[in-house]
């Protein structure tokens, strides 16, 4: 049997050219045993929807940095909701959503309700993100599943 580290497709939207916050989320990844996929900066929409039907992801981490994530992470999401469900990981979002500061508790609700598994916004993102891997079990094929 073949045993394989859970996999995560680390991505940004299109009008995204940092790759900071990607290289982190990387690292944070990968210092619990995740292998990763990270797109880079400026990523289609058909580039993240292909990398999900190829990978085998067990998570679809988006990120982004340049303020416009409410704009356009719908679209994003829209699209890798096509993903057939048996190919489709929970998507969680985080990073500088908007250019007119943090975002607000409503607007988390409506991101959760429209598909996202979780948010994670302001200084404790990346201490949130981790918690939330926590979540993940690995099972005796090695296999990420949400706990």
């Amino acid at each position: 049997m073949s045993s394989r580290p859970p996999v995560a497709v680390v991505t940004t939207i299109s009008s995204d050219a940092h790759t900071w916050n990607l290289v982190h989320l990387q690292l944070v990844l990968e210092e619990r045993g995740w292998q990763v996929i990270n797109l880079g900066s400026c990523t289609p929409v058909d580039l993240v929807v292909r990398s999900l039907t190829e990978a085998d992801a067990d998570l679809l981490v988006v990120s982004t940095v340049n303020g416009h994530g409410l704009l356009e992470v719908p679209s994003l999401l829209d699209a890798v909701l096509r993903v057939p469900e048996r190919l489709r990981p929970p998507v969680v979002l985080g990073g500088k959503l908007t250019t007119h500061g943090e975002i607000g508790d409503g607007e988390v609700r409506r991101l959760r309700e429209r598909g996202f598994a979780e948010v994670f916004r302001g200084e404790t993102a990346v201490d949130a993100f981790r918690s939330y891997l926590s979540g993940f079990a690995v099972t005796s094929t090695s296999t990420a599943t949400a706990a």
